[in-house]
């Protein structure tokens, strides 16, 4: 038996597809001991995994000093881990693998010149381009789980695992009479929110056309921000405002329930395909889309990015106007219209509304 560490100290749809290392390796080990280190707010997406042994919980501020990272890499060190995975690739995590004791430690090569630095006896480039349908982030976290062995069957889809009560939920009985559509109306971080006045428009246009409920998803800090949204939008008939996940699991509870995501890219698209939900996502244009695009089809899993409209859009720009464009990426997404989004959108809602 062996004892395996994943450190994934990164964000909601991080953490999510960061279990498909612990869910093929116990596939083929199912006697092996896995533990998952995350941050405490994402541990929703992975809560009641069968192939997670034990939740380690850290707070992203707390790592960050000094004290506090020399108390984890001693309980680590506890631990006598044979493998620590290490997906993400922070500071704070390539530490753990380097003063954590483990026999192997897997994780991605720096891309800057600096190179490993002994914090991996197993470091692994991250992949250039994308080669299957699961989108390049699985694939480099598949890649890493390859190092340490041979797998000759692979599962690259995350899974949602909730309990039989969880999925006995349903929403109130007055809006079960129609269709739910869950609108992810900002992103996780202000960068992936699509402009407000084309969030309303577009919520608008679907509330036109479909005759169904649009609930609207946020995080608990965002409601300022959502409630802005709301003002904006002309059609509130049909919108719903009595119903709220306060948590990511509750989040994943209720879009069990729901028939379709229409969302800024974020932890949330990750969560509904992992309960076999259609997405339809829009990302922001510094994203890189191959990076996160998850088993899409275009039927069942679609999205849009404003290279699919401009391919050119960003082609000229120097890197100092990449970095900026990071920071405050407003100008490019206003090009990104409702105009360009509504008859893919509406052609995906037809398919799975009708």
């Amino acid at each position: 038996m062996k004892k395996i560490l994943i450190i994934q100290n990164k964000r909601i749809g991080d953490v999510l597809i960061s279990s498909v290392i612990a869910n093929n390796y116990k596939m083929k080990y199912p006697d092996s001991e896995i533990h998952l280190m995350a941050y405490d707010f994402t541990h929703g997406v992975i809560k009641n995994n069968p192939n997670i042994d034990k939740l380690i919980s850290i707070n992203e501020k707390e790592l960050k000093k000094f004290k506090n990272l020399l108390r984890t890499i001693a309980a680590v060190r506890k631990e006598h881990y044979d493998i620590i995975f290490d997906p993400y690739s922070k500071l704070q995590s390539r530490l753990i693998c380097k003063f954590g004791g483990a026999k192997q430690t897997v994780g991605h090569k720096s891309r800057k010149k600096i190179g490993n630095l002994g914090y991996y006896t197993h470091p692994v480039a991250i992949l250039e381009n994308k080669t299957k349908p699961c989108g390049k982030a699985i694939e480099d976290r598949i890649h890493l789980l390859q190092q340490v062995d041979t797998f000759e069957t692979i599962t690259f889809e995350p899974k949602i695992f909730l309990t039989p009560e969880e999925e006995q939920f349903r929403v109130p009985e007055k809006y079960q009479d129609k269709k739910i559509i869950v609108l992810g109306i900002l992103g996780s971080t202000p960068q992936k929110s699509m402009p407000y006045e084309y969030v309303a428009q577009i919520v608008d246009a679907i509330a036109e056309q479909f005759n169904c409920y649009l609930l609207f998803n946020y995080a608990p800090n965002q409601r300022t921000e959502a409630d802005k949204i709301y003002t904006l939008c002309q059609n509130k008939a049909n919108i719903i405002l009595d119903v709220y996940a306060p948590t990511i699991r509750d989040f994943a509870v209720l879009m069990n329930q729901c028939a379709v995501l229409v969302s800024n890219e974020g932890g949330t698209v990750h969560i509904a395909k992992a309960l076999n939900k259609p997405t339809f996502t829009i990302f922001s244009p510094y994203i890189n889309k191959d990076d996160w695009s998850s088993f899409e089809d275009g039927i069942i899993h679609k999205s849009v990015h404003l290279l699919d409209f401009l391919p050119h859009a960003i082609d000229e720009l120097s890197y100092e106007q990449n970095k900026s464009i990071e920071k405050n990426p407003r100008e490019l997404y206003l090009k990104l219209t409702p105009e360009m989004i509504l008859p893919e959108l509406t052609v995906f809602l037809k398919r799975h509304l009708d």
